[in-house]
């Protein structure tokens, strides 16, 4: 195909979308502003870097998130199989060794003879057919000219990352190796666990320690799976006891019993020589993090390899600003990833082969394809293009958004279990019916 496809970003929709488009036989010329023009969030000049955690989420087929990699499975996600190779070990979630998926997305773009990567900040919306996937921190100029395209139906919010520590500098006499449950394996996780006291003392801290931006945030301004540790801790003492630093399924091997609360380190790498501190989302400045952190129990020596942040990500009011394939209206332009509000990591993935293939079906003159809802990428598509979704904020997928089963069982476990066999055999025939679309997949779906 003559056409050359503009994708603006090398995140994960951004990279997605181009190799979907470039193994049809379609070029692509795909922009990323990085190293010219840094992010407030990116350390490298790496394709599909990961700013926040390096989970994929679950991977369990009856959950909507294992479902969700299912679905793309089916279709003949790139970036997937990559993930999985560089899988650390997360219990039943898929975690990856950042620097190496990072690597092994970048080195499948460079080396496909029909991706050009051009290295430049682009502040304007091509003419011709293009997928915007610059992600939650596109440059100003971008967002203002996607804002001024779309009307004023464009919003932002702040979202954190949380901090990376040295495994060496966890004392291990006191972090202790367990699963909640063993689940998924023994030993994925580190924990340091808390006493009453400690916690007691570790909250006081955190609510009285300095932030980057110090005003009180309201729960508008936040989207609720990044929430900073401290906004979290805000809304009651208790609260991240009951929420990340819950000891439910551990026992400290020092005491026989279950902590009062543990924070949960996850490994970061392969070679887990570091850790990232699991929902510790924050807004605290350095010199604090380094203060309050050290306060937990075997993080009283921790060395900071990255200190968490806080920065503006922005989104567009998909709903309402763009049509149903996600183009701007009288266009040739979609948007994909995190700027269309399909918040996460897989969701991103999932994103940019949707637009890949609208692109293509338009270039190709072919049907868009429209997904089965009973799907969870399909019902996320249908909330995100719902002109009557009404107050729209970043949705991960979820069986909330899924149509409820008819004669559905009572027990929660078994509706699950049943939405996740019609995804699966709905998605199945999806594929099947439109190979126009689908050239050469079907073998990688999963069982």
């Amino acid at each position: 195909m003559e056409q050359t496809v503009d994708v603006v970003g090398a995140g994960l929709a951004g990279s997605e979308c181009a190799l979907q488009l470039a193994d049809r036989g379609v070029r692509v010329r795909l922009h990323e502003q990085r190293p010219v023009h840094m992010s407030p969030a990116h350390h490298t000049d790496r394709f599909a870097e990961l700013v926040c955690s390096n989970s994929l989420k679950s991977t369990k087929p009856e959950t909507a998130a294992g479902v969700l990699k299912w679905e793309l499975g089916a279709m003949g996600c790139r970036l997937l199989p990559l993930a999985q190779e560089c899988s650390v070990p997360a219990g039943g979630a898929l975690a990856v060794d950042r620097e190496r998926f990072s690597d092994a997305v970048t080195n499948a773009v460079m080396s496909h003879p029909l991706i050009e990567v051009v290295r430049e900040e682009v502040t304007r919306i091509s003419e011709g057919p293009s997928v915007i996937a610059a992600g939650p921190l596109c440059s100003d100029a971008l967002f203002e000219a996607i804002s001024q395209a779309v009307g004023e139906g464009s919003m932002s919010f702040f979202d954190a990352a949380a901090p990376i520590v040295s495994a060496e500098s966890i004392d291990r006499s006191i972090a202790f190796s367990q699963s909640r449950y063993e689940e998924g394996g023994a030993g994925d996780y580190l924990n340091c666990p808390m006493e009453r006291d400690e916690y007691d003392a570790f909250v006081d801290a955190l609510l009285s320690a300095d932030r980057v931006i110090s005003r009180d945030f309201e729960q508008k301004d936040l989207f609720c799976a990044c929430q900073p540790i401290e906004e979290v801790a805000r809304t009651g003492h208790d609260s991240i006891r009951f929420g990340a630093l819950k000891p439910v399924g551990l026992t400290d091997p020092r005491t026989g019993r279950r902590p009062w609360a543990a924070v949960q380190l996850r490994a970061e790498n392969a070679q887990r020589t570091a850790y990232n501190l699991v929902g510790f989302q924050t807004n605290l400045t350095w010199p604090e993090q380094r203060r309050v952190f050290r306060m937990i129990p075997g993080l009283a020596q921790a060395e900071f390899l990255r200190y968490g942040v806080m920065h503006r990500n922005s989104f567009v009011d998909s709903p309402h600003a763009l049509d149903a394939t996600f183009a701007i209206p009288g266009s040739h332009t979609r948007l994909a990833g995190q700027i269309t509000g399909t918040e996460g990591y897989v969701e991103a993935i999932a994103s940019g082969l949707l637009a890949a293939l609208n692109t293509y079906a338009e270039l190709s003159g072919l049907p868009y394809p429209a997904l089965p809802q009973t799907g969870t990428l399909g019902s996320l598509v249908a909330y995100a293009t719902n002109p009557a979704t009404v107050g729209y904020q970043p949705m991960h997928v979820n069986f909330g958004l899924v149509p409820p089963l008819e004669d559905a069982p009572r027990r929660k476990d078994d509706r699950r279990r049943r939405m996740a066999e019609r995804a699966r055999t709905d998605m199945a025939a999806f594929v099947e019916e439109r190979r126009d679309l689908f050239p050469g997949t079907g073998q990688g779906i999963a069982s």
